[in-house]
């Protein structure tokens, strides 16, 4: 009954005032989640002085699709829940004199409709041609012509990298952070199986990355340069399928080739504090990295881990026992299981006579922000890179706090005290 008085509202809207149709325009907030993208926010021109912020004076409604997809995307259409209202800037900022209103908009892994992205299996994550149209009851004015696009931290990125080498071409996203300090630590993070392409918004949206360039994690390190390298396939690519470290997969030397190329650019990088991590096919690339170049870090930060256990030896432990390592993994991951990728590798490290090398193993990976149930809640166990962009890890595998000169830190906090 509620879409069907929707509809209604739709069709006196355009029977008694046509022309607002195409006046009024929006600006989409698109924001990254713990579980991914999400339309969080909508910003409505305020043609009427008097437009009001009383949230049930709204009803919004969504429509999803793609020219990409393989089978109708579900959910394509429905109507959006609205929280709340309230007066604004353009960006959607709170302005008591603002010019504009801004609607809080429902958000939730359960709530498909909210998120700008699909998943298909011959591309991953991609964007979806996402359009609202929103309907205020009181005076029937109508906003349905999308003007503008905010993406909080994804915005302050320059998405435009690209490096090429020996023939594979990688896209980048960058953050320069705004110190003055000489020089600055550069942290990199490398994306899981499904945000490879080459729009480099959707690694830094798909598992919340952008996170990095918060000012909550920039300040553990004065102050850092950020990248968000992009594969074109995934990293695991042999060229002859996947590899999960029994041969060489297609693209670490031109990764490494790209860090270098970004590092003669910014002279300021400083080459004592260059960090690599990422989660899944990102965490294997990461070690890959490691093992590959074990002088060039100074540290790394791997969640759900997909290197395999069986393909790194104890040679291999040995050659980077001094390069401190922090992983993140869940004990109910079944896509990089633990026994069969971060246990073997972790358990030879200690073996081999690693110092600062940790793993924080979580039973299950749970809703960190409590508004979903908290403990109660379970995300899959495979995104465990939560914990990660959020800061939060900071146990050891014995359940004890990591600590350096005695204090317990987080894995950022750790992180940013690294150096060779």
């Amino acid at each position: 009954m509620k879409n069907k008085s929707f509809l209604l509202v739709c069709l006196i809207v355009i029977l008694v005032s046509p022309m607002c149709l195409a006046q009024n325009s929006y600006t989409l907030i698109v924001e990254g989640f713990d579980w991914g993208p999400g339309v969080n926010k909508v910003v409505l021109s305020k043609a009427n002085a008097d437009l009001s912020t009383n949230p049930s004076a709204y009803q919004v409604f969504a429509t999803r699709s793609s020219d990409l997809s393989e089978t109708p995307i579900n959910p394509s259409n429905g109507e959006r829940t609205v929280l709340s209202a309230y007066p604004s800037d353009a960006k959607g900022n709170r302005s008591e004199n603002g010019q504009f209103v801004t609607l809080n908009l429902a958000v939730a892994p359960n709530l498909p409709l909210g998120s700008p992205f699909q998943y298909m299996r011959s591309y991953g994550n991609v964007w979806v041609d996402y359009k609202l149209s929103i309907t205020n009851t009181e005076n029937l004015e109508v906003w349905n012509t999308e003007n503008d696009r905010v993406m909080p931290l994804v915005d302050e990125y320059d998405l435009d990298g690209k490096f090429s080498q020996d023939n594979v071409t990688l896209t980048y996203a960058s953050f320069t952070p705004k110190t003055d300090h000489e020089k600055v630590p550069l942290i990199i993070w490398l994306h899981g199986g499904g945000e490879g392409g080459t729009d480099t918004t959707i690694p830094l949206l798909g598992n919340r990355a952008a996170n990095y360039a918060s000012p909550e994690i920039q300040d553990y390190f004065g102050g850092a340069f950020v990248i968000a390298p992009q594969t074109p396939t995934r990293w695991m690519d042999s060229g002859n399928g996947s590899t999960s470290g029994q041969v060489d997969d297609i693209y670490f030397k031109a990764l490494k080739g790209l860090f270098d190329d970004f590092v003669a650019k910014h002279p300021n990088v400083d080459t004592n504090r260059i960090y690599v991590g990422g989660c899944s096919n990102g965490g294997y690339m990461s070690l890959k990295l490691i093992l590959e170049y074990p002088d060039y870090f100074a540290g790394g930060y791997i969640s759900a881990l997909a290197y395999g256990g069986a393909y790194f030896s104890e040679e291999q432990a040995k050659s980077i026992r001094n390069v401190p390592i922090w992983f993140v993994h869940s004990k109910d991951d079944s896509t990089t299981v633990a026994d069969k990728t971060v246990l073997p590798v972790y358990n030879k490290l200690i073996s081999a006579g690693a110092k600062d090398v940790h793993l924080t193993f979580y039973d299950h990976v749970v809703d960190i922000t409590g508004l979903l149930g908290g403990e109660d809640y379970y995300y899959p166990g495979h995104w465990s890179w939560i914990y990660s962009h959020a800061n939060l890890s900071q146990n050891d595998f014995d359940r004890k706090p990591v600590k350096v000169n005695g204090v317990p830190v987080t894995i950022m906090q750790w992180l940013s005290l690294q150096k060779k």
